[in-house]
Order: structure tokens, then sequence, then C-alpha cells
């Protein structure tokens, strides 16, 4: 089940019904450049009771590929890790 942007919005209209539909859109992409830009600064993205981002930077390193045994070198990125709450996970998996 993928979870799409008009979706999230359509949901938060019927839930809050005196909000318009374009204020709720608006302030959906104010928070989501947010976190982008935040994620760009390198800086951690938490939304309590929900989930946190952290941007972190994965060392450059001579690796081995398990299968032919050849080592190889990689280098210095950027990965994004994503960890969801508890309380959050639990509802989730409730849910299914």
């Amino acid at each position: 089940m993928s979870v799409t942007r008009s979706k999230i919005i359509k949901e938060i209209c019927d839930a809050y019904p005196g909000f318009l539909h374009h204020d709720i859109d608006k302030l959906f992409s104010i928070i989501i450049n947010e976190m982008k830009s935040a994620l760009k600064r390198k800086e951690r993205v938490e939304l309590r009771k929900l989930f946190t981002i952290e941007p972190k930077t994965q060392k450059s390193a001579f690796k081995r590929n398990p299968k032919t045994g050849a080592s190889f070198f990689v280098k210095e990125k950027n990965k994004i890790y994503f960890k969801i709450s508890k309380e959050w996970a639990k509802k989730i998996n409730e849910k299914m």
C-alpha cells in the first residue's frame, strides 16, 4: 500500500472540514520543504510519536565483493536513516 501526497491531503481535509483544501496543500508543501532543507543542512528531523530522519555520512573505505572476493574502493557518501517510533509501529502492525 503506497501513500501519496494527494491521499494524505484528502485525509487531512476529511478530518478537518473547516480548513480549505489549498491551505492544507500549502501547509503540507511548507512542511515537506522544511524537512528537505533541514536534511540538506545535515540536521535531524524528528516528528514526535511518528518518526525520525537523520542524515549520516558513510566513510570511504575498501570493500570486498563476497561472491568474487575482489576488493574495490567506495567513496564517501551521504545516507539517510529513517527510524519509526514504537507507538506508530504498533498502530501500523495492528491495522495489518
